[in-house]
Parts: structure tokens; C-alpha cells; sequence
């Protein structure tokens, strides 16, 4: 079994997200915010500025004119997609790396970070709560952050928990949470805490596999598990665990979401691949 304090001073050697990230998501939960609350934050964070507008002047937008200020950025591209970037950025350089315990090879796991919070703001609008889309973004893109520290520990493991998954007929989670002591999804929630994420994004990203009753029943939780289940069918960012997931048939009830429209998402989604592709270089 792997200590607690083992894995927390794992924690503290990522990289945390940017201050300014979560300034962000503080903004965009409150309702009597605006633009100009997030466009002054960004205004006075010169690293942000910086890679906001190297990303806009990058191939992926194939501006003829060059994008020299915040003001101008967010008039190009809308302060909706600037936030994302954002908070794409603060997430790109701790999951870019290879994990060799979940079978992912370098830049799998930020391809599959990246997709599932897209997804996740698609259905946040499907669901008529586009409100949430910003939160739910960043909790998907997140959501495996504690794959990045425990990747060594189940690497390490890997035989142990192999026989739980196909003697015990165990999702590869929960035999990660058997033979480990805990698994990726409670130790993301812990890393949340640590860099002071709200209560709701803690919980949402500790129960991203609907592992309790609380969080299966949970809308926000549902539709960042979803956007998950949907790139494990895609084939995007499976790995080892992808082989041994937990499906939840009756979120799909629950999120009013039928087989036909399961597979329109998908087929939209497939369709955007390339620039998600694209997108991910730029970042």
C-alpha cells in the first residue's frame, strides 16, 4: 500500500495551474460578472498575454494579420473560446508526458484531456446548462491529473492489479484502489485541493467514474464521466484502464441522451478530430 504522504510530495512536484486559471473559474461562476472582469485579469498577467497571443498568431488560426493585443484577441476569436485556451494552457505541461503504467504513450493522455473537455462543454449546452460549460471544461481537462502522479506506482503494480481486472472481474480503477490504496480519480481530487479548486470541481474530479451514489446521481459529475466513456469509444486516451472501464448505461437516461444521439456526438466529434489535432500543437 502506498502512504498518503508518498503521493503528496508526488503532488507537489507538478507544476500547479496558474493562479490566473482559477481566477477565471471564479469569475465565470459568478453570474454578475462580464467580460471586462476577465479581460482586466488577463490584462494584468503578462505570461498569459504572451501565450494567448502566441497561440492566436500560431498556424492553428491562420490570421493574415497579426493579433498584438488581449483587446484584439478577444474581439478575434470571442472571450468564450480566449477562456479555454487559457485554461488548456495551464493544463498542457503536466499531461503531456508519457505514462507507461496506464499504456499511454507521450502526448495520449493531454490528446485525451483535451477532447473529453470539449465534449464535456458540448453536453454542458445539450443539457441546457452552458452556464457549467467552463467548469465542466476544466474538470474534464483535468479529470486524470492523478494518472500523472500515480503512473509509477502502478506501473509498478501493473502484474497485481492485471489479476484483480481479469481473475476479480474488477474495473482497472478499482483494482488500482485495491492493490494501491487509492486510485487516480481520488488522488486527482486531492491535487484539486491542494491548488485550491472550488468544492464542486474537487468532487466532480475525485468521482469523475461515478464510483458512489452521490456522484451518480450527480448532473455535472454525469456529463464529465460521459465525456470520458465517449473518448474510451472513440479510441482516444484508453490505454490500459480503457480496457477494463465501468460503463453507467443509465447516465445516458438521466442526461436524456439516446443510443441515436450517442453516436451523432460521436460522429460530430469525429469530424472535429483534426482540429482538436491542430489545436493540441498550438497549445
Amino acid at each position: 500500500m502506498t502512504t498518503i504522504e508518498e503521493l503528496i510530495k508526488e503532488i507537489k512536484v507538478l507544476k500547479p495551474i496558474p493562479q490566473i486559471a482559477n481566477q477565471i473559474l471564479t469569475i465565470v461562476e459568478n453570474p454578475n460578472s462580464s467580460i471586462t472582469d476577465i479581460a482586466d485579469i488577463i490584462l494584468y498577467d503578462p505570461s498569459t498575454t504572451a501565450n494567448l497571443l502566441k497561440i492566436c498568431n500560431s498556424a492553428y488560426f491562420g490570421q493574415s494579420r497579426g493579433i498584438d493585443s488581449v483587446r484584439d484577441a478577444i474581439s478575434f476569436l470571442g472571450i468564450d473560446h480566449i477562456i479555454d485556451l487559457i485554461l488548456l494552457n495551464g493544463g498542457a505541461e503536466n499531461l503531456t508526458k508519457r505514462q507507461e503504467g496506464y499504456g499511454l504513450h507521450e502526448g495520449e493522455l493531454w490528446r485525451q484531456a483535451v477532447a473529453s473537455a470539449l465534449i464535456a462543454k458540448d453536453l454542458a449546452e445539450k443539457k441546457g446548462i452552458g452556464q457549467k460549460k467552463h467548469i465542466l471544461f476544466t474538470a474534464a481537462l483535468l479529470k486524470d491529473i492523478g494518472k500523472v502522479i500515480l503512473d509509477q506506482f502502478v506501473s509498478d503494480s501493473f502484474e497485481k492489479i492485471s489479476y484483480e481486472v481479469e481473475n476479480k472481474g474488477l474495473s482497472f480503477r478499482e483494482a488500482e484502489k485495491k492493490v494501491i490504496g487509492i486510485d487516480h480519480a481520488e488522488l486527482g481530487g486531492l491535487v484539486a485541493k491542494m491548488w485550491k479548486f472550488s468544492p464542486k470541481m474537487i468532487f466532480i474530479i475525485s468521482n469523475h467514474h461515478l464510483s458512489n451514489p452521490k456522484a451518480h446521481e450527480d448532473i455535472e459529475t454525469s456529463i464529465v464521466y460521459l465525456a470520458d466513456t465517449i473518448c474510451m469509444m472513440m479510441g482516444i486516451g484508453g490505454g490500459s484502464d480503457g480496457l477494463a472501464y465501468r460503463f453507467h448505461k443509465d447516465v445516458l437516461d438521466r442526461l436524456g441522451i439516446n443510443h441515436y444521439s450517442l453516436q451523432e456526438i460521436i460522429m460530430r466529434f469525429g469530424e472535429r478530430m483534426q482540429k482538436v489535432e491542430e489545436l493540441i500543437i498550438a497549445v
